[in-house]
């Protein structure tokens, strides 16, 4: 009898196991179903919608295959332009917030008295929205009533240059405002590495004799190679969708456009959406480029431990 009322239950536990096995795919439902609405399906309706020469009134978006890219890439000065100033945004922003951010974290990885205040006024201008940024570094390079011109003026500079007025300067003065936004990121993610570095790496070789130099080049640095990836990785995604500190500071004039202003442009001011639509194609898949290299990378280091 108790082995028939066991046989009796088994099935029905087993099935309710299988009922369970069901509970965190239904979880998963609702944010998938918001990924694909809000991410998926705009992807490929842009992605669409750059083969269109749509205006974004006409119900019916007319067909032109190849034609928004063709102008892109052959006609177009002014992507040109734009994607040359998010290669030198690039440039600059994986090579001037990286290096002074690990310097600043080697410093303050060490005792200091007011160590804490001094890593809060890097970190500071993190929590600033970018518009508040290019408001204040708007006012900084103010031709007349600006911080940087007052300076030079008071040393003797008699006619200082108007920063975001100069073609030669504008684009400079730009990306000098987001790094400094930059630095402090930078620098809390390496102090972060610094905390996680195992100090028996770093007695031992003291002991072999290594000075602060090789301390620094052969441990220290290696150890840091993760961080470093993240940060250089961060740092090209930052520079491809820059866009806030362009239109705060220049709206695009002075030769300051990036890809994302300018796509802006073309598909909210000329009613372009077509072609503002080839622009984001593009800038997405620039940076799927980079975005799968550190996928990659992730992979392959996660598959040899």
């Amino acid at each position: 009898m108790a082995a028939t009322l066991k046989a009796g239950r088994l099935p029905g536990a087993s099935s309710k196991r299988r009922r369970m096995n069901w509970t965190p795919y239904l979880f998963l439902l609702l944010p998938l179903a918001l990924y694909f609405v809000w991410i998926i399906a705009p992807t490929f309706y842009t992605i669409y919608l750059s083969l269109t020469n749509w205006n974004g009134v006409d119900p019916i978006p007319g067909f032109v295959g190849l034609q928004n890219f063709e102008r892109l890439f052959t006609k177009d000065r002014t992507f040109s332009e734009a994607l040359l100033n998010n290669v030198r945004w690039l440039v600059v922003f994986i090579t001037i917030p990286t290096t002074l951010g690990l310097g600043l974290a080697m410093i303050f990885n060490n005792e200091m008295r007011g160590g804490r205040w001094y890593k809060i006024s890097f970190y500071s201008p993190l929590v600033m929205s970018l518009p508040v940024i290019g408001l204040i570094w708007g006012w900084v390079y103010h031709p007349r009533a600006g911080l940087l011109n007052g300076f030079l003026q008071a040393i003797g500079v008699a006619d200082p240059p108007g920063w975001l007025g100069d073609r030669d300067l504008a684009i400079w003065a730009v990306i000098i405002a987001a790094v400094w936004r930059q630095v402090g990121y930078v620098m809390v993610l390496y102090l972060a590495g610094l905390k996680n570095i195992d100090p028996s790496f770093v007695d031992a070789a003291r002991v072999d004799g290594a000075n602060r130099w090789q301390l620094f080049r052969h441990v220290i640095l290696p150890l840091l190679a993760p961080v470093t990836t993240i940060i250089v990785v961060i740092s090209i995604i930052d520079s491809l969708r820059a866009f806030d500190l362009v239109s705060i500071m220049t709206r695009g004039a002075q030769d300051t456009q990036v890809l994302a202003n300018f796509m802006y442009i073309e598909a909210f001011n000329n009613y372009r959406m077509g072609y503002g639509a080839a622009i984001a194609v593009v800038l997405f898949a620039i940076s799927l480029i980079f975005i799968g290299f550190y996928l990659s990378r992730v992979i392959r280091d996660e598959l040899e431990y």
